[in-house]
């Protein structure tokens, strides 16, 4: 373990073996960080904020805030952080309110680039990237493999599903369906997200359904529990097709179209 001489440590905080904190980084009485964890120069870290092992976490980087919710009022909510995520400079990550499961969720191999920012109560899968001044609000969820492009800002409560891509710059207001790429100032789907599925080996049957699946519910304009349901006749089944119609069935906030 290596400890900064200039860095200020918490007697109470969980430092393991071979972790190491930069120069004239702040760890707090409640933050716990897992082995080979490496915290780089003036680091932030504050609350019941726990690390995993492996991480990455490069200088200016702030975690475990208070949300920025004007009904907070001090309560002993949590960010969970898993293993072997890079966070770079500037990067935000704010731990939750009381509104859902006093949990703020970063899982396994994500990467968020430079000013990205992740809000209060959101849950994020495994092996995303945000790119640089990414925004989320507060209360997303973000499926697994999923790429948010640089300035792209996510509206609160909104979901984007595993593999979908957002495209930079692009203003997110209602949820993103898996495999799909968005984008646009205000973002509409464009089709699957064809060149990220090949790079992440996807069945090229699997594939093929999911390009009828769009063109059955989104080219054709059809009112989506019509297209789920022609889906899912006239497309052999397959997990990445279900992953899909599921999505669309569960949705709250509304789809992209």
């Amino acid at each position: 373990m290596g400890i900064h001489p200039t860095a200020v440590v918490s007697p109470r905080a969980e430092i393991a073996e071979e972790a190491e904190i930069g120069p004239y980084s702040v760890i707090g009485d409640h933050v716990s960080i897992g082995r080979s964890t490496i915290i780089g120069s003036h680091v932030i870290i504050e609350g019941n904020t726990r690390i995993g092992e492996r991480n990455r976490i490069f200088p200016f980087v702030t975690l475990g805030t208070p949300p920025q919710d004007t009904g907070y009022r001090g309560e002993d909510t949590r960010l969970l952080i898993g293993n072997d995520n890079i966070i770079r400079e500037y990067a935000t990550i704010h731990r939750a309110t009381t509104k859902e499961e006093w949990v703020t969720s970063v899982g396994d191999g994500n990467y968020l680039m430079a000013y990205s920012h992740v809000a209060h109560d959101c849950v994020l899968g495994n092996h995303i990237i945000l790119a640089n001044v990414a925004t989320l609000g507060g209360h997303i969820h973000i499926g697994d493999y999923a790429n948010l492009g640089g300035l792209a800002a996510v509206h609160q409560f909104v979901r984007i599903g595993a593999y979908a891509f957002v495209g930079g710059k692009s203003g997110v207001d209602r949820d993103v369906p898996p495999f799909m790429i968005t984008a646009g100032e205000r973002a509409r789907l464009y089709g699957i997200n064809r060149r990220g599925l090949r790079r992440h080996g996807l069945p090229q049957e699997a594939v093929e359904g999911l390009k009828k699946a769009f063109q059955i519910i989104w080219r054709d304009n059809l009112q989506f529990p019509e297209g789920i349901r022609q889906a899912r006749e006239k497309i052999p089944s397959s997990p990445q097709l279900e992953m899909l119609l599921s999505f669309l069935e569960s949705s709250k906030r509304g789809i992209l179209r």
